[in-house]
C-alpha cells in the first residue's frame, strides 16, 4: 500500500485507496474534485456512505474481480451523478485495493461513433447487397474503359443473358447499336460534372429482340466508376403505342363518320334525282345509258361511303341472333367462285358454337374481305381455313388491349398460308385507304369495314402475321344471350305503291335531300306533308291532318332529333307508323334509338326502289 500511496498524489487520475471493509483510506487531490468532497470528509468512511457517487457497488465488484488474479481488472461504468462515463481500475493491496479513475466520456463517444458508422455501413451494405440480388431493374456498374464490373442477376429476366456471362464484357456489345453514340454521350456528360442521368436505351436480348430501358446513372470519381439502374419499358412502350393507335382509330372514325355523313346526303339527293331523270329518258338508248352509268358511279360511291361509316362505326346495322356456321356454309359456294381453283379452302365449324348477336349481313361482308385479303396474299396459290370456336376472354386475355372487354364471344378464325406481314405493315393494318396493293387494285378498306363492324357489334378483331408465315384473323361477336332463338329474315313486300293516297309527314333539314324524298314519295303515289325540322312537324301533327307514316331524318337540328320527334309525334299520335334515315347510325345510337323501339330505318342514299319497299313495309307491318 506504501508504493502505491507514493504515486497516487502526483497523476491526474482519481485515486483511492480501500480497505477490506471498503472503507476509505486515502485519496488524492484528483479524487476529490472529481467527486466534489475532501479526503478529510471521505478517510474513514465506507464507500458506500457516499450514494451520491454512485459507485459503491462498481467499486466493490472491481475489487472482488481483482481478488480472483485478474490484475489489474480495467471496465468502463456511467456514472449518475458525473453524468460521464469513467473507466475503472482495481489493484489488490496487502490490505485492501487501489482505485484509480478516469473520465473517458469524450473519447467513449468518438468511439462510440465510429462504431456506429462501422454498424451503419455495414447494415447499408447488407442492404444494398439485398436490393442488387433482388432488385427487378438491371443494375450495371460499369468502369472508365466501359467493361462491366458488377451485374444484377435481373438481366437474365431482362436481357436472357447471367451476370457471369456479361462480367468483363464491353458493355457497348450489348446496346442497341442506333443508340450507343447516344449513351456514350450521357456517359460522358456524367463524367464532366452532372452527376445523376436520366436517359432511354434500347438493349439487345439474346434473343436477338430489342428491350427498351429507362436509365439513371451517376459517376462516382472515387471508384472511378458508373453505376446504372435501367427500368424494363418494353411492355409500357407497347401499351402506351396501342393506346395511342386505338385514339388515332378513334379520331379517324369521327373524321370519316362526318364526312361519310355528308357524302350520303350529296348522294341520295345525285341518285333521287338520276332514278327521275332515268324515268323520263325511258326509250331514248344513250339517254338511258348515260344516266346508268351515272348511277353506277354514285352507286360505288356509296359503297365506299358505306365502308367509312362501317370503320367509324356509325354504320346502320340490323343486329339480329343468328347462327355462324349457317352463315359462312352459305357463303362458301361464293368464296370458291370467288378466291378460284388454286385457293384450297378448309373449314373446321364447332359443333357446340353459340348463337351470335350482330349484323348477319355485316357478317357475312366481313368473312368475304377476309378471304379476298388472304388470296391476294397468296399470288401462288395457297391454303385457307375458315373456322369458328366459342371464347371466353377474361381480364388476362384482354390485358394488353385496352379496347377488349372481357366477355363471352362467338370467334371467326381466318388463317392463310400466305406472305405475311411486315410489323410496321400490321400496325397500320386497319387504317382506312392504307393498302400494300397497287394504285386502282384496293381502296385500303377492306379490314377497316372488318375492324368498325366488330367494334361497333360489341366485338373485337386481333391479327396475328409474321413475313412468311401467314396471317390469322380473329373475329370476336358477343353471344347472344341464353335461350335466344336465330330471328327469321323477312320477305321484302310485294307492292311498293300507295293504296288509297295514304299520307307521309317527310320531315328534313336540308332542302335538298327533302325535295328528292318528295318528289320520290309523290310519284308512288303518296300524299306528302312536308316540314324543314322538329317545331314544324309537331305544328302539323297538332293541326289533325290525317297522317299514316313520319318520315324523319335523325339528326337534325334545333333541340329535337328525329328519334325525339318520333316519341312526341307517337304521344299526339298513339300508333302513328315511323320510319327513321340517316346518313349514319352514330348519331341514333347517342340519341337512345335501339332496335325494339325503332325497327324501322332507312340508310342514306336510298334509290327510290328501296324507299318504296320498306315505306310500303311499315305501313303493311
Amino acid at each position: 500500500m506504501r508504493e502505491f500511496a507514493s504515486i497516487y498524489p502526483d497523476i491526474s487520475d482519481a485515486v483511492a485507496v480501500v480497505d477490506e471493509a471498503w472503507k476509505f483510506l486515502a485519496v488524492n487531490r484528483a479524487a476529490e474534485v472529481l467527486w466534489g468532497s475532501t479526503a478529510s470528509k471521505m478517510i474513514g468512511q465506507s464507500i458506500f456512505a457516499f450514494p451520491e457517487f454512485g459507485l459503491g457497488a462498481v467499486f466493490e465488484e472491481a475489487c472482488r474481480s481483482s481478488k480472483q488474479g485478474e490484475v489489474p481488472i480495467a471496465f468502463t461504468a456511467p456514472s449518475e451523478r458525473l453524468g460521464a462515463w469513467l473507466e475503472v481500475r482495481s489493484y489488490p493491496l496487502s490490505a485492501g485495493y487501489g482505485l484509480m479513475l478516469r473520465d473517458i466520456s469524450e473519447t467513449r463517444d468518438t468511439h462510440l461513433t465510429m462504431l456506429d458508422r462501422d454498424r451503419d455501413l455495414h447494415v447499408l451494405q447488407s442492404i444494398n447487397q439485398r436490393v442488387f440480388e433482388i432488385s427487378q431493374d438491371l443494375i450495371l456498374v460499369v468502369d472508365r474503359v466501359g467493361k462491366l464490373a458488377r451485374v444484377s442477376p435481373s438481366s437474365f429476366a431482362i436481357l436472357g443473358y447471367r451476370p457471369e456471362e456479361m462480367l468483363g464484357q464491353d458493355a457497348a456489345a450489348y446496346i442497341c447499336p442506333e443508340d450507343l453514340e447516344r449513351c456514350q454521350g450521357e456517359m460522358r456528360m456524367a463524367r464532366s460534372g452532372r452527376l445523376i442521368r436520366h436517359f432511354y436505351c434500347r438493349y439487345v436480348h439474346k434473343d436477338g429482340r430489342m428491350v427498351t430501358l429507362a436509365w439513371m446513372g451517376v459517376w462516382v470519381d472515387l471508384e472511378e466508376q458508373h453505376f446504372f439502374t435501367g427500368r424494363d419499358m418494353t411492355e409500357q412502350i407497347a401499351a402506351e403505342e396501342r393506346l395511342r393507335a386505338s385514339q388515332r382509330m378513334e379520331a379517324i372514325g369521327l373524321l370519316t363518320g362526318g364526312m361519310a355523313h355528308d357524302f350520303n346526303n350529296l348522294l341520295t339527293v345525285i341518285i333521287g334525282n338520276l332514278d327521275v331523270l332515268r324515268e323520263k329518258f325511258v326509250g331514248d338508248a344513250e339517254a338511258e345509258g348515260f344516266a346508268d352509268m351515272a348511277v353506277e358511279a354514285s352507286l360505288r360511291g356509296a359503297e365506299l361511303t358505306h365502308q367509312l361509316l362501317a370503320f367509324a362505326r356509325r354504320q346502320t346495322l340490323d343486329t339480329l341472333v343468328f347462327d355462324i356456321n349457317e352463315r359462312v356454309t352459305a357463303t362458301m359456294d361464293l368464296l370458291r367462285r370467288t378466291l378460284g381453283e388454286e385457293i384450297e379452302i378448309e373449314t373446321a365449324l364447332a359443333a357446340d358454337l353459340w348463337p351470335a348477336l350482330a349484323d348477319p349481313a355485316q357478317f357475312e361482308s366481313a368473312l368475304v374481305n377476309l378471304s379476298i385479303n388472304a388470296r391476294d396474299a397468296m399470288p401462288n396459290g395457297g391454303r385457307l381455313c375458315i373456322e369458328t370456336a366459342n371464347r371466353q376472354i377474361d381480364e388476362i386475355d384482354a390485358e394488353d388491349d385496352p379496347d377488349f372487354v372481357p366477355g363471352i364471344y362467338v370467334m371467326l378464325i381466318v388463317t392463310d398460308t400466305g406472305t405475311g406481314m411486315l410489323p410496321e405493315v400490321l400496325a397500320r393494318v386497319f387504317d382506312p385507304f392504307f393498302t400494300t396493293k397497287p394504285v386502282g387494285v384496293g381502296t385500303g378498306l377492306g379490314l377497316s369495314m372488318v375492324y368498325g363492324f366488330a367494334r361497333q357489334s360489341q366485338g373485337h378483331v386481333r391479327i396475328y402475321s409474321e413475313p412468311g408465315q401467314g396471317t390469322t384473323v380473329r373475329l370476336y361477336l358477343p353471344r347472344a344471350s341464353s335461350g335466344a332463338a336465330p330471328e327469321p329474315v323477312l320477305p321484302a313486300p310485294a307492292a311498293a305503291q300507295a293504296r288509297g293516297g295514304e299520307t307521309v309527314l317527310v320531315v328534313e333539314d336540308n332542302p335538298q335531300v327533302r325535295k328528292v324524298a318528295i318528289a320520290q314519295l309523290g310519284r308512288l303515289g303518296y300524299r306528302v306533308l312536308e316540314a324543314d325540322g322538329s317545331p314544324a312537324a309537331l305544328a302539323i301533327l297538332q293541326a289533325g291532318d290525317a297522317i299514316d307514316l313520319l318520315f324523319t331524318d335523325v339528326v337534325m337540328p334545333g333541340g329535337m332529333n328525329g328519334a325525339e320527334l318520333a316519341r312526341a309525334a307517337r304521344l299526339l299520335r298513339p300508333g302513328l307508323k315511323v320510319l327513321l334515315t340517316s346518313g349514319f347510325a352514330g348519331s341514333a345510337a347517342q340519341s337512345g334509338t335501339n332496335a325494339e323501339e325503332f325497327r324501322n330505318r332507312l340508310s342514306k342514299p336510298y334509290r327510290q326502289a328501296e324507299l318504296a319497299a320498306r315505306v310500303r313495309g311499315v305501313l303493311d307491318s
